[in-house]
């Protein structure tokens, strides 16, 4: 496979569109971590081996840390940063950035877009990562924004797209 055919990218909500906010031990938080770890196993069975990640709160932050496990399993495994602008933990508390600067040190790639925030920023970063993966992995409510935006994006460019359905039962 090619780079970009064994690269896999995400997309998800951040916390403020999730049904348990900031509330990671909420059991449907759980059980949504569980089931990324259990996705990204079989997308690893399938040949992907670099996952690239927008490093937002919420949802990807899930995802980085489920492939930093991944990782710890299977050594072929690489973790791409990419990063919409230079301060995007600026306006986080102190929480969030440690677990956001963690990730970071962790990854095996940094990518950023761009030094300064403008309003296309987050968009530009979405599209690099689809650009740079064979494959989209998203967790979607089915309501407009960003993460819509970034599945759309990427069934126009002919990408797989795997979503995992968290929307309110």
């Amino acid at each position: 496979m090619a780079a970009i055919e064994r690269s896999c990218c995400f997309t998800g909500h951040r916390p403020m569109k999730l049904p348990w906010g900031m509330n990671e031990d909420d059991p449907r938080c759980l059980e949504l971590k569980l089931e990324l770890a259990a996705r990204l196993e079989a997308i690893y069975e399938l040949g992907y081996r670099h996952f690239i990640c927008g490093m937002a709160l919420g949802c990807d932050m899930y995802f980085a840390e489920a492939v930093l496990e991944m990782k710890a399993v299977h050594n072929d495994v690489t973790l791409e940063a990419a990063i919409p602008f230079g301060d995007q933990p600026g306006r986080w508390n102190e929480k969030q950035r440690k677990r956001y600067n963690r990730l970071i040190d962790s990854a095996d790639k940094i990518t950023v877009l761009q030094y300064g925030y403008t309003a296309d920023c987050m968009m530009r970063r979405n599209r690099y990562m689809v650009d740079h993966a064979g494959l989209l992995l998203a967790c979607f409510d089915g309501r407009p924004g960003g993460t819509m935006n970034t599945i759309l994006y990427a069934q126009r460019g002919g990408k797989t797209v795997v979503i995992v359905d968290i929307g309110e039962s």
